[in-house]
């Protein structure tokens, strides 16, 4: 898997958290880098350690499915992806609650939204392990993506507000699909 490839993966990844920090730039009164520096701090970490996580939960499996490896990646990808795309499109505006970075940013509450914007990176660590890509790397840049989209997703929503929440989660969804495709694509047609 090229180091393109994984970049895709992980900007697919980090729509979630996106949208998340949009939410907090929209919501929390007086946004700025210091809540931009705890978002991205608690997203691009779990999203690198889930990431790792998944990885190795699927090594221990990988021996035992090899024959079907690139179908697993490939209905892991469409399922994640498609599920992102079907809940940004059918679940109504939630809105978003207005407060103070205190409240809304506590250690609580920023651990749970990162392990729910995280949950999808432990199924993609799955599929990495299965195709043996070297996983300090590829969860080097998971993270760090995920840091960068949950920087900078604060600040655009407190200049943009909620209309691009809902689209972040709908190309994310897309992007994962399109790399499950070509995984399987090249698997079955170009001997990959």
């Amino acid at each position: 898997m090229s180091i393109l490839e994984i970049l895709l993966i992980a900007v697919g990844l980090a729509m979630d958290a996106f949208a998340v920090s949009i939410c907090n730039g929209i919501t929390v009164r007086d946004f700025g880098k210091r809540e931009a520096l705890l978002q991205g701090a608690y997203f691009g970490l779990f999203q690198f350690a889930m990431t790792a996580i998944g990885y190795f939960a699927g090594r221990s499996v990988s021996v035992y499915i090899e024959n079907i490896d690139h179908w697993v990646a490939f209905g892991l990808l469409v399922v994640i992806g498609g599920h992102m795309i079907y809940e940004s499109l059918t679940h109504k505006e939630e809105g978003c609650t207005k407060g103070d970075a205190k409240t809304l940013m506590s250690p609580k509450r920023m651990t749970l939204m990162a392990v729910a914007t995280s949950i999808d990176a432990l199924a993609v660590g799955v599929s990495l392990a299965i195709l043996s890509v070297n996983i300090w790397l590829s969860a080097a840049v998971i993270g760090v993506v995920a840091f960068a989209f949950g920087f900078g997703g604060g600040f655009l929503g407190r200049k943009v507000g909620s209309l691009i929440q809902k689209w972040a989660e709908v190309a994310g969804g897309g992007i994962l699909v399109l790399t499950g495709v070509k995984i399987l694509v090249e698997h079955l047609f170009l001997g990959g």
